[in-house]
Order: structure tokens, then C-alpha cells, then sequence
């Protein structure tokens, strides 16, 4: 008789992660942007709910966390949630440059390079704070562009993209 190895205490565990859909059928949590120059968010999912907050900066990252009929409730960059119609969203990805580095000091900033590469040539210097749209990201870097630059940047240095996540 023949014994093969068995590696099946060697390989890593696989967990399955429960997919939520929202109303929308999209997956939640989600990444969008706001689309609106000027975007009520409101403590709950309707007109007749009182205004917590008024963005003024289209193509804001923010993250869709519910969805209640055409109404989403997100989070931005700062933790702050409550409810917009979903039209005043677009699903443009930007993200923001290490927004916890902001206090830091003027001499603090992320590189973005030519290529997905730690030793890349740096093509530009940002700021922390700074909104990119990114087009692309591998799980580990992420291609964007602001005014004329466009290269890689770090997945893990900007607010806008999950820690893994891959997409074109």
C-alpha cells in the first residue's frame, strides 16, 4: 500500500466572509465618492430628517456602511456618518492620503511612485490629507493621479481603499 503526506495541518486556514448586499444588491461596506458640490448629511434616511452636516468638497471618499431604499448611510475619512440619497454618490474612487499622519508636522509625507515598487523613483510628494482618484489597486499598492501626477501608492498609506482589496 501506497501513503501519501497529508499537509492538511500545514496549510492555512481559509474563513469564509459572509457577503452583505444592500437594497442596492451591492456589497456593504462599499467605497464611493461624493458627487454633489454641496451634499446634505442628514441624522436618518429621508428628507424630513434634520441636517447633521454640509459637505462642499466633491470626490470626497466616504464609505457606504447601510442602505436603506435609495438612501446610504456612509462614513467619511473622520468617523462621521449619517444619511444621503444615493444620487448625490458616485461610485468614482478617490481615497486620501494618510489622513492620521495630518498633525504630524510639514515635513511628513506619502510617495507616490512610478511603479508598485518600495524603490520605485518617487514621482510626487503628498501631503497627508490630500484626495487622489485611484483607478486601480492590487491589494497592495494603488494607482492614482492628482493634477498632472500619476503613479503607485501604498495601500496601507491612504484612507479610501480596504487593506487587500484588488480591483480595475
Amino acid at each position: 500500500m501506497l501513503a501519501l503526506p497529508v499537509c492538511l495541518f500545514h496549510a492555512p486556514a481559509v474563513q469564509a466572509q459572509a457577503i452583505t448586499k444592500g437594497a442596492s444588491g451591492l456589497p456593504l461596506p462599499r467605497f464611493a465618492s461624493l458627487k454633489a458640490q454641496r451634499l446634505n448629511l442628514r441624522v436618518g434616511p429621508g428628507t424630513n430628517y434634520a441636517v447633521s452636516w454640509l459637505y462642499t468638497r466633491p470626490g470626497l471618499p466616504v464609505e457606504i456602511v447601510q442602505e436603506y431604499d435609495n438612501w446610504r448611510r456612509i462614513r467619511d475619512v473622520d468617523g462621521t456618518e449619517g444619511w444621503v440619497y444615493h444620487s448625490l454618490l458616485s461610485g468614482q474612487r478617490t481615497a486620501v492620503a494618510a489622513p492620521w499622519m495630518r498633525d504630524k508636522g510639514d515635513e511628513v509625507y506619502v510617495n507616490m511612485r512610478e511603479e508598485a515598487q518600495t524603490n520605485a523613483k518617487i514621482v510626487a510628494r503628498l501631503q497627508p490629507g490630500v484626495i487622489v482618484d485611484i483607478d486601480e489597486c492590487t491589494g497592495e499598492w494603488c494607482h492614482a493621479s492628482i493634477n498632472a501626477a500619476s503613479g503607485w501608492l501604498s495601500q496601507n498609506e491612504i484612507w479610501g481603499a480596504y487593506p487587500g482589496e484588488a480591483f480595475k
